[in-house]
């Protein structure tokens, strides 16, 4: 994550025997990025996670009104994201939302799967297969057998690059670079030693996340272009 100080501002970290003490914004020149600061705190204060339960994700309602998305996170606050995490239950058949500009990257979570019916094909999203469309596209999905939940990840490609993948356990993921998030969907999972209960999704930068061999869970990752 790549946060750019305006011009003549920079940060200055104070640090003490027992860890930081401030961060103070001092007039400087030239302008810098906050990467070094951002690694020089988690060198001294270790990985930035937060660990959100299901009841924090925020309920909205379709763009197309055909459904309901628990949205679990986007970067920046704001209507002008460059990048959200949502799941969503889709119970019927029915279009897709169109986020015009927009990479979307879809994995089923639970239930047998939905076909996504565009101009160009089809594609055939089965549980724990992400699948990558378009945002422009108009889609229709038809559910294979039953209602079905997915985690969804809309992103602006131009901006920044992203990656969706299922690790199951036993493993252990290094998430030093860029942004990751895991959503716990089954097993013991620990993020930098703290339990991430199931159904849970941990967000951040630095962390260690260990999986058991009964675990299974989904990691994105997503760095800015430069």
């Amino acid at each position: 994550m790549r946060c750019r100080i305006s011009a003549m501002t920079s940060l200055k970290v104070v640090f003490s025997k027992i860890g930081v003490v401030a961060i103070q914004v001092c007039l400087l020149a030239p302008c810098e990025t906050l990467d070094k600061v951002m690694c020089t705190l988690k060198a001294r204060i270790g990985p930035m996670f937060r660990i959100m339960s299901p009841d924090e994700f925020q309920t909205n309602p379709w763009k197309n009104g055909g459904g309901i998305t628990r949205e679990v996170a986007r970067h920046p606050v704001g209507e002008d994201w460059q990048w959200r995490i949502s799941i969503a239950e889709v119970g019927t058949d029915g279009p897709f939302s169109l986020f015009p500009g927009m990479t979307r990257i879809l994995t089923v979570i639970d239930g047998a799967g939905i076909d996504l019916l565009a101009v160009d094909g089809l594609l055939e999203a089965r549980l724990h297969r992400p699948v990558h469309f378009s945002g422009d596209q108009d889609v229709n999905a038809k559910l294979v057998s039953g209602p079905v939940h997915d985690l969804n990840l809309i992103y602006d490609a131009t901006a920044v690059e992203a990656a969706v993948n299922v690790i199951l356990g036993p493993a252990t993921v290094n998430c030093e670079a860029g942004t990751a998030g895991f959503l716990c969907l089954s097993g013991a999972v620990t993020v930098s030693g703290d339990g991430l209960p199931v159904g849970a999704f941990a967000l951040g930068t630095g962390a260690d996340i260990a999986l058991e061999a009964d675990a299974t869970g989904i990691l994105i990752t997503l760095r800015d272009r430069a």
